[in-house]
């Protein structure tokens, strides 16, 4: 098989993942034409860096080949998919030459399990080896890690990559029982834990080898089983706290051709996985907890975001009085993030805040205008009941006209 084809197959078959956010450029070219480069839409994608930057990745499996059933992944072993393969050289010319041409600025990559996992994961630590000590590459490496694998390879691999993920998938034990039979919870979170250690032992002692500086990550797919999303966050919540990890990523399940019986047939509103993120930095960001966006069973609301669905449901702190509110408060204000909270804090220690401050600090006025109290403005009607404020707040979705002028004649 052609490199090229392979890489079509599984930079393809790495779209599931969502670790980062793929770019969705249209295809183009500039054979025959004035200008120089090309997308070809095979495994560039974009995350973000620490300190803001865009960077781009190379984002593909080392192969599509899998000894796993699980239901709800497209590279299942009873999966009808073309299969292909790269070996380690394969991928190290791919970065090192997509890296030269100003394509990319990273790897990302996966795998199916082939043979056993020790063998699939010393593939892909041979691969970062290679980039980081023949070729000297300095770019941004993400590798997956295979749960199974030996603790020395998981090892070895935090000594090469930036940042390792194991990803859990599924929320609960049953949902992993029952839909990936193969896998073992228990084996994930020790994984995760060894991770943790050897991320917690560099941090005692900054002499000690580089790992994984970039922490770990993992991802949870949405809508496969029946699990809501008290139960997603709620799991989310227990990992950052007993793993300590950077990121907990959300993938909407997308159903595949043929898929077995035991997953949806329908894919689940893509709004639901975007809620959830919403949801996920309120956690992370804002010191909100689960518990408080949702304090019983059930899906975040999809009309409105989860801050304003809290403050609508806790209308006792509010109107706040942004003069004499604690930060932490003033943050936890719909339409007010979390920077503009930190700005407001440091204006009021030269004068006190007015609602003009608010507009030049392009707080969104619609959210935040029935929360907020100050030197020149009170709500009129701060008693208004929160359904009415929530049908006037709530995002309604419409399908944009191609030709307006023409619906209106």
């Amino acid at each position: 098989m052609e490199l090229t084809d392979k890489l079509e197959i599984l930079a393809d078959a790495a779209k599931y993942d969502a670790s980062c956010a793929s770019s969705a450029a249209p295809k183009r070219s500039s054979e025959g034409k004035d200008g120089i480069g090309a997308t070809n839409g095979m495994g560039i994608c974009h995350s973000y860096t620490p300190d803001g930057r865009c960077v781009s990745l190379l984002k593909i499996l080392l192969t599509n080949f899998c000894i796993y059933d699980c239901q709800y992944c497209v590279n299942r072993r009873t999966s009808n998919v073309p299969r292909a393969r790269f070996t380690v050289q394969e991928v190290v010319k791919l970065t090192v030459d997509f890296y030269l041409r100003n394509y990319i600025e990273g790897l990302f990559l996966s795998s199916g399990i082939i043979q056993s996992a020790d063998y699939t994961m010393e593939q892909l630590v041979a691969i970062a080896r290679e980039l980081r000590e023949v070729h000297q590459f300095r770019g941004y490496i993400h590798l997956k890690t295979i749960p199974d694998a030996d603790p020395a390879l998981i090892e070895a691999a935090g000594r090469y990559a930036d940042r390792l993920s194991v990803n859990i998938e599924l929320p609960t034990q049953t949902s992993i029982e029952r839909l990936a039979p193969e896998k073992s919870v228990h084996t994930i979170k020790l994984a995760m834990g060894a991770i943790r250690l050897k991320l917690d032992e560099k941090a005692d002692e900054p002499k000690a080898p580089r790992f994984a500086p970039a922490g770990q990550s993992t991802q949870m797919i949405v809508g496969a089983d029946a699990s809501d999303d008290q139960r997603i966050l709620s799991t989310a919540e227990t990992l950052y706290g007993s793993y300590k990890l950077k990121r907990v990523y959300y993938s909407a399940f997308s159903p595949i051709p043929q898929s077995p019986k035991s997953v949806p047939l329908a894919p689940p509103p893509l709004l639901r996985e975007h809620r959830l993120y919403q949801a996920d930095f309120l956690l992370r960001g804002y010191g909100f907890q689960v518990s408080e966006l949702l304090p019983q069973s059930g899906n975040l609301a999809l009309d409105i975001d989860p801050k304003l669905a809290w403050a609508l449901a806790n209308r006792q702190h509010f109107p706040l009085d942004l003069n004499r509110a604690e930060l932490a408060m003033i943050a936890r204000v719909p339409g007010i993030g979390l920077l503009n909270a930190k700005r407001i804090v440091e204006l009021r220690r030269m004068r006190r805040v007015r609602y003009a401050d608010l507009s030049r600090l392009r707080c969104s006025m619609k959210k935040a205008a029935p929360f907020v109290i100050t030197a020149d403005y009170t709500p009129a009607r701060d008693t208004t009941p929160s359904e009415t404020l929530r049908r006037a707040m709530a995002e309604r979705q419409q399908q944009l006209a191609l030709w307006p002028e023409l619906q209106a004649a």
